[in-house]
């Protein structure tokens, strides 16, 4: 198999993982408290990326990465997951989704921002109507 086809196949698979992830949260909140699920997630995460760096012998971070790594790990494993349960008590997991669909597009327009890049207007057009699908 190509490198190519290999990207599709494996982005298929994250992306179908990734639509049952706020419906199974939607149903885990009607019974769990989001904080309970959040920290549940993030330890069930820490457990096997920590097995799995243990196996590959991966090196320590830097110390001059350890804010980013920070920064980044407080949105992935807290923010985003806790937010999203939190939300989830009181929305359906369709309504959600919509939302979702447009972190996309909000991520490029605060990167073109942040990072000052300039991409060509089909980057836009194409960002555009993935987000209206």
């Amino acid at each position: 198999m190509n490198k190519r086809t290999n990207g599709w196949i494996n982005g298929f698979i994250g992306v179908l993982i990734f639509s049952g992830s706020l419906p199974a949260t939607r149903l885990a909140v009607s019974d769990f408290d989001p904080l309970f699920l959040t920290v549940c997630r993030a330890a069930i995460a820490g457990v096997l990326a920590g097995g799995l760096l243990l196996i590959f012998r991966q090196q320590h971070p830097s110390k001059r990465d350890l804010i980013s790594l920070l920064v980044v790990a407080f949105g992935v494993v807290i923010g985003f997951p806790l937010l999203t349960a939190l939300a989830l008590q009181h929305v359906t997991s369709a309504h959600a989704i919509v939302f979702i669909g447009l972190l996309p597009l909000a991520t490029a327009v605060f990167g073109v921002l942040r990072g000052g890049e300039r991409p060509r207007p089909v980057f836009w057009i194409f960002s555009a109507v993935g987000s209206l699908l």
